[in-house]
């Protein structure tokens, strides 16, 4: 067996899910693998990883609503703020508990060199931040 690690940096140009795959796919290909498992970790507790939809991007904009909904950003309510933690900003804790909802961990397996996604699934950095960020995601490819 062997272990790969490596990270990719990802600049975001504000809230929403952002394609990754391409990136990871290049990343793994460049490994000469043909059979293993990628695991993914987000570096940061305002940003998350998730699989999904990759043809409709409506997909991607319903979920960020969806989220806004379960979590919305603080902000005056009364005199008083939504949240207790909001050192970066109304947007702060609202980003934190929309990463503990989605999560900040992947595995996807590696076969014949290649991702093994569904048809319609693709990886996505999900920004949790009204404003642009450079996030960073750790990879180990355990690989035969």
């Amino acid at each position: 067996m062997r272990q790969i690690t490596g990270i990719l940096s990802f600049d975001t140009p504000g809230p929403g899910l952002h394609p990754i795959t391409p990136r990871l796919a290049e990343w793994v290909a460049a490994q000469h693998v043909e059979t293993g498992l990628l695991t993914l970790l987000c570096q940061h507790t305002s940003a998350s990883l998730t699989i999904q939809e990759n043809a409709d991007p409506d997909v991607r904009l319903d979920l960020d609503d969806a989220f806004a909904g379960l979590a919305p950003a603080g902000g005056p309510q009364g005199g008083a703020e939504r949240y207790r933690h909001h050192l970066e900003g109304p947007d702060d804790m609202a980003a934190h508990i929309r990463t503990v909802l989605s999560g900040v961990h992947l595995s996807i397996p590696v076969a014949g060199g290649h991702l093994v996604l569904g048809t319609w699934q693709g990886v996505y950095l999900w920004e949790h931040r009204s404003q642009p960020h450079r996030r960073r995601v750790a990879l180990h490819l355990l690989a035969e």
